[in-house]
């Protein structure tokens, strides 16, 4: 029998060596750049202006939920056909597709959460040129021209949005190979119409390129046998200049224009320590654009599960801020525009224009669609301690004791692969983790939690129950020959589960059940990772898209793949528990709709500063895309980190949605207390500092789940008439009330922090020294310093009693921190609940509203049919911003009665101490 390492293979040993070995850099050539993908370069190709397509005017069919037309390519006189929906709640859908195709295109399944519902449609009026419809709301209107075709969405006088305004459209139809057809006349009949004699000319000689049958990049070839399938569409954004979104790039937020280099892609690989500020494609896909400016948000949100590339362009690029006040001096009627073109191999056009107008309302839009972020368990809201890999039982031991030793919280300690029994998942290693349930009730003990990597390749071992089983039922991915498909990963040969079948994903759920898994507990958690798919021996280091999932070829469900390996694991968490306990799960490869399973993380990042600054952009274009629960490796996943960088790498992830440190096997560790006492001692106080704020936390994450707006969020979302905010992503805030500028330079002396709103006041909530809005704060920073403002007119309940996890603290007391805007007034919330069930959705909950006005706090219930109780209290009071009263009151369902209180006038901040009042309670604070 051929040994573990003969048997991987060299492909596998020269990624390992890569791995291990000191070069930490991605080779970009194992990734395709535009030019190397022949569906990306021929569409590219393509001349604006040029447009073969008409609409049939006489074909259109006006219904009270639907417009049909058919469109026409003049060049080959295949048709096509469009339709346009106008949805509820400000959007509008536009789907196309071939009018006869060969055999059924893939039209993406399971990522909208439900068919979503249609408003009446009206035609205005109707000429030889084009048709006018009406879309309702705010004059809203949509003009479909007729030759060439081209959709504009307009508002009065303005055109919000346009389609095919550049002639780009572009729809290789389904064809038979012309060497291998029987019929030599049959491409020549498809896609016409018999009954219109016109039509039925000789199609055009078509040029064959390469690629369009087969292609090849480095020793690999990509049989293509349904031929050329790629789609493409432009839109211009009229009075644009600043677009969003479609993560997952190393990038800043601002996306760039690409006229000079390639378009963005979306394609989710296994990046080996990816390179910043490019457009190279990354873990995750989600193809959804956001347009700002001053008066209108927009979003693009095209459903296409392919390879895609996003070609961006602008009027505006590359102008100095001279060249703009030139244009404003001499008059320049030129409205900025941004042209955004979208380009996938293969599938349909199916794309939603989501026309806010405000942010709130296209992220209200997008989650109408694709679901809103997964209310997660407040323990996942705390702090996470991982490497690859914790080497054994002993280990784990060791690691949660020394947490306790240094007064540190944490509620989750993670295992890399090095926990199974040789690479096979749902395994313990026999040796190393013999009694893993013995090693989970010791956490338990403490109340805290376990998380263990589960990924998506499957070791190729007959006596590996799972492998056995997954084969019986015919379960794996196909290869185009129709065996099993097998690539080389950590186990070495492994087989891919079709996550893309309803029955694999059931099975897979099953076997997280307490009675499959063995060893499993209810507080062991569970991480995706490798889920692209991560095929090392594969093109571009993933499966060859030629692969089948039952009658789809995998290039068509790329994309989706991760997203179902996600989808099928936090159902199988869920229904582990009867359906009662929330899941917690982390993905590395994402698609739209991801939010709805758990987490994401931004991948293998480096120990570096470039890495820490980034962290912030690739979080906030995942917020204004739906996924909230986002956080990158603390510290980097390579190299190793400076004591300097680590602790403010800490300071920034401790205010990013999801607080994980993580680090590669090949580096020394780093547990917080490993770089001597003052470090220590910096990364205890930012670690407790996360804590106190959890209350905030979970009421954050809870209003994603109701409405889908970001838990951190860029600047221009609250202020979106300020230019000064659009482009910045140095900087966040957490819900409207936090901003936070981490100190991102080695060095820092101080940061430059723009504190917006010129008519609000912001207070530093370390010093509580109040700071106007509109300015540009210079801010003195030592190694203990991390800037975050309290906005004024806020109210934020934290707790300040830290213990060793957040499950420790539930009935803990909390703090109010009320920051006073000009007006003396404030307002905020309280959310609670269980932390961990779905009894939430039984309304077992306390929400409520604290408003602070005249001198008046008052505690209100925005939920007064709910039914839950709660054993914390209030035990202080902090008004920042206060004048000093002669005397504060309580009122309560008890009755009155006197407070104490501490004035200082140095901060004017008014501290009332031990009010005592329930948190689920109505009461009163009267300042007298």
């Amino acid at each position: 029998m051929a040994t573990f390492t003969e048997r991987m293979g060299p492909v596998l040993l020269l990624w390992l060596a890569v791995c291990l070995s000191g070069s930490w850099a991605v080779d970009k050539g194992n990734f395709k750049t535009c030019d190397q993908s022949a569906f990306c370069k021929r569409q590219r190709a393509m001349k604006p202006g040029e447009s073969p397509y008409r609409a049939l005017l006489e074909t259109m069919e006006l219904t009270n939920t639907r417009l049909t037309l058919q469109l026409i390519n003049d060049n080959n006189k295949v048709r096509l056909l469009l339709e346009l929906y106008r949805l509820q709640g400000n959007i509008t859908r536009v789907k196309i597709n071939e009018l006869k195709p060969l055999k059924p295109r893939y039209e993406v399944p399971d990522v909208l959460i439900r068919e979503p519902p249609t408003e009446p449609l009206s035609l205005l009026s109707q000429d030889e040129n084009g048709v006018v419809l009406s879309l309702g709301a705010e004059s809203q209107r949509v003009i479909v021209s007729a030759r060439p075709f081209r959709l504009d969405i307009v508002e009065g006088r303005d055109v919000l949005m346009s389609l095919n305004s550049r002639g780009l459209l572009g729809f290789e139809h389904l064809r038979m190979r012309k060497d291998t057809q029987a019929d030599p006349e049959a491409e020549n009949k498809e896609g016409t119409d018999p009954a219109n004699p016109a039509e039925t000319a000789k199609e055009e000689e078509e040029k064959v390129e390469d690629g369009m049958w087969e292609e090849t990049f480095k020793s690999h070839t990509d049989s293509k046998p349904s031929g050329p399938s790629a789609v493409s569409l432009d839109f211009s954004l009229p009075g644009v200049e600043h677009v969003y979104g479609i993560p997952e790039h190393a990038d800043t937020l601002k996306l760039k224009t690409t006229d000079s280099g390639d378009p963005y892609r979306l394609y989710n690989l296994d990046v080996f320590q990816y390179e910043l500020y490019n457009p190279m494609a990354l873990y995750g896909a989600v193809p959804v654009m956001l347009s700002h400016n001053a008066q209108r948000t927009m979003g693009i949100f095209w459903l296409n599960a392919a390879e895609t590339w996003v070609d961006i362009s602008s009027n505006t690029a590359g102008k100095t801020v001279f060249g703009k006040m030139l244009d404003y001096v001499q008059g320049s009627s030129e409205t900025p525009q941004t042209d955004v073109r979208w380009i996938s191999e293969s599938g349909i056009i199916d794309v939603f224009l989501m026309l806010g107008p405000t942010p709130r309302d296209v992220f209200s839009q997008y989650a109408s669609l694709t679901g809103t972020q997964a209310f997660p368990p407040l323990a996942s809201l705390g702090y996470h301690q991982c490497r690859w890999n914790y080497n054994d039982q002993e280990d784990v031991r060791s690691v949660d004791a020394g947490f306790d030793e240094h007064d540190i919280p944490y509620d989750f300690i993670w295992l890399d692969i090095e926990h199974t029994d040789g690479k096979r998942y749902f395994t313990w290693d026999p040796h190393k983790f013999a009694s893993p349930k013995e090693m989970l009730q010791g956490l338990l003990d403490k109340k805290r939690k376990m998380v263990a990597i589960v990924d998506p390749h499957i070791k190729v071992d007959t006596n590996y129950k799972i492998h056995n089983e997954i084969r019986s039922r015919g379960f794996y991915v196909k290869n185009k020959d129709g065996g099993d498909y097998e690539g080389w990963c950590w186990p070495g040969s492994a087989g891919y589960p079709d996550f893309t079948r309803p029955d694999m994903r059931a099975w897979w759920a099953s076997q997280f059940a307490y009675d499959q898994y063995e060893g499993a507990m209810e507080n062991l958690y569970t991480w995706n990772d490798m889920n692209e798919p991560s095929v090392f021996n594969g093109p571009e280091v993933t499966m060859h898209k030629d692969a089948m999932h039952e009658s789809w070829e995998h290039r068509d469900v790329h994309n989706l793949y991760g997203l179902y390996v996600h989808r099928a694991t936090a159902e199988g968490l869920v229904e582990r528990s009867g359906g009662v306990e929330r899941p917690f799960v982390l993905t590395r490869a994402f698609f739209a709709g991801s939010q709805r399973y758990g987490a994401v993380w931004t991948g293998d990042n480096a120990a570096e500063w470039d890495h820490l600054k980034i962290s912030i952009p690739m979080c906030l274009s995942l917020g204004l895309v739906g996924i909230s629960f986002c956080g990158a490796d603390v510290g980097g996943f390579f190299k190793s980190p400076s004591t300097e960088l680590l602790v403010r790498w800490y300071q920034t992830g401790a205010y990013q949605p999801f607080f994980r440190a993580h680090a590669h096997l090949d580096t020394p560790r780093r547990e917080p207390w490993l770089f001597g006492p003052e470090n220590t001692a910096l990364i205890r106080e930012v670690i407790r500092q996360r804590y106190t704020f959890l209350p905030y936390w979970y009421q954050l994450f809870y209003l994603a789940y109701h409405t889908g707006e970001p838990v951190m969020r860029p600047l221009w979302v609250e202020y979106p008439q300020d230019p000064a905010t659009f482009a910045l992503d140095d900087e966040f805030l957490l819900g409207r009330d936090l901003l936070v500028h981490p100190v991102t330079e080695e060095g820092a002396r101080g940061v430059t922090a723009y504190l917006p709103g010129k008519h609000e006041v912001w207070f530093d909530i370390h010093t509580f020294q109040k700071h106007n809005g509109g300015q540009n704060l210079y801010i003195p920073v030592t190694m203990s310093s991390i800037p975050v403002f309290q906005r004024g007119g806020s109210i934020i309940p934290r707790k300040l009693r830290v213990r060793r996890s957040s499950t420790c603290m539930e009935h803990d007391p909390y703090t109010l921190y009320v920051a006073l805007d000009n007006q003396r007034t404030a307002e905020g919330e309280l959310y609670i609940d269980d932390g961990h069930t779905f009894n939430y959705e039984k309304k077992e909950l306390i929400h409520r509203k604290f408003s602070f006005a005249n001198g008046v706090l008052s505690s209100v219930d925005l939920e007064p049919n709910a039914q839950f109780t709660t054993k914390s209290w209030v035990e202080r009071i902090i008004i920042l911003g206060a004048s000093k009263p002669s005397m504060v009151t309580l009122k309560t369902a008890d009755g009155e009665n006197q407070l104490e209180f501490d004035f200082d006038a140095s901060m004017s901040v008014l501290t009332i101490r031990k009010p005592g009042m329930n948190a689920g309670a109505d009461w009163t604070v009267t300042l007298q």
